[in-house]
């Protein structure tokens, strides 16, 4: 059985566990994932019916082709043709319709109106569930995209000097990862110097590198499909004794939560590690948001590292640690890796350096 009829076996398991037989799906990535053809649609009408007893049916717009290799039959349509009258036809209106996030309104309430299911019922988590399980495929493709994003931090470190403004840094590091043979950012990268690093999701600006900041890379690369994501932060001359504190109390809460990940522990186990070490330190109130996310074909994907999730996490999940301490208007510190669980533990797959650095 090839991969993608495994998933598709999977995620029909996951359906009838739901009491559902039927599925419109329409994320992009989870089309990509059960069939192997990624489509952008734009506006356009794209949906993947899978049903029980029945072949998977890809509903796509003439415009675009599926590849050779798709697992699905292709159901086209023209512009002039209503998709949503297709799909009607497809489903079953005597049952109810799984429906996953991506489904938008203006599709959604039509096929409520034409009455094309018995009822509709959100069920992302039949798909979302079955990715956060990487396969062998999966896992050497994660991989790969880590060993790359460690490779390009090498070579990211190498532009940083005195004056250049975070656009300038930011806009050499595509280039650099295509060298490196990655498709491109799997994100916007995130480069912050001195206070800007203060804020976690900071978009690159005209600052300039001055003697005495911090530099923080939030970067991640696509390759062969699956993303990367690695945070490290350096210092721009010799660090104060509180950036020093500030550094090697995100480290550790790092290396705790990576020491934790084993199969059966529970995700807010995890943050707890982390957030305990920076709470001992007295900087509890400046570590703002959660541990991690998992990661795959999309960069964030369902079932975060938090105080929330109380799922225990299971071998072939991959997903980010990273931990971070943010003071406004003075600097911030972030170290991040991906981890994938194994049977007996996990594998760390970021070996870029985590000790603290000045560039």
């Amino acid at each position: 059985m090839s991969a993608t009829a495994t998933r598709i076996e999977t995620v029909m398991q996951n359906l009838a566990e739901r009491n559902l037989s039927q599925m419109l799906v329409c994320d992009p990535r989870s089309i990509q994932y059960l069939t192997g053809a990624y489509v952008e649609p734009g506006e356009r009408f794209l949906g993947l019916i899978l049903a029980k007893g029945a072949e998977p049916m890809l509903v796509l717009n003439e415009l675009f082709t599926a590849p050779d290799d798709c697992t699905c039959t292709v159901r086209p349509y023209s512009d002039t043709d209503d998709p949503l009258a297709l799909v009607a036809e497809l489903c079953d209106a005597d049952e109810a319709l799984g429906c996953d996030k991506n489904l938008a309104a203006r599709f959604l309430i039509p096929l409520m109106e034409r009455g094309a299911a018995a009822r509709f019922v959100l069920a992302s988590d039949a798909v979302d569930d079955a990715r956060a399980l990487k396969d062998e495929a999966e896992r050497a493709a994660m991989r790969a995209a880590s060993h790359t994003n460690d490779a390009a931090m090498a070579r990211f470190r190498e532009l940083v000097h005195e004056g250049v403004t975070e656009s300038e840094v930011a806009g050499q590091l595509e280039g650099i990862y295509r060298d490196l043979g990655a498709q491109g950012h799997s994100f916007t990268p995130i480069v912050s110097f001195g206070a800007n690093a203060a804020d976690p999701h900071h978009e690159p600006d005209n600052t300039r590198l001055a003697p005495g900041d911090v530099v923080l890379f939030d970067v991640g690369c696509r390759q062969d499909e699956y993303c990367a994501d690695m945070t490290r932060t350096f210092f721009f001359g010799e660090p104060t004794n509180q950036q020093r504190e500030v550094y090697e109390t995100v480290r550790r809460a790092n290396e705790a939560a990576r020491a934790l990940v084993k199969p059966g522990v529970r995700f807010c186990d995890l943050d707890r590690a982390a957030r305990a070490v920076i709470e001992e330190a007295g900087y509890g109130p400046y570590f703002t948001h959660r541990l991690g996310h998992q990661i795959g074909l999309d960069v964030h994907e369902p079932g975060d590292v938090s105080a929330t999730h109380n799922a225990p996490v299971e071998p072939g999940m991959c997903f980010s640690i990273e931990p971070g301490i943010y003071l406004p208007g003075n600097f911030g510190v972030r170290i991040e890796d991906l981890v994938l669980v194994t049977e007996e533990g996990c594998e760390v797959l970021n070996s870029y350096p985590r000790e603290l650095t000045v560039l």
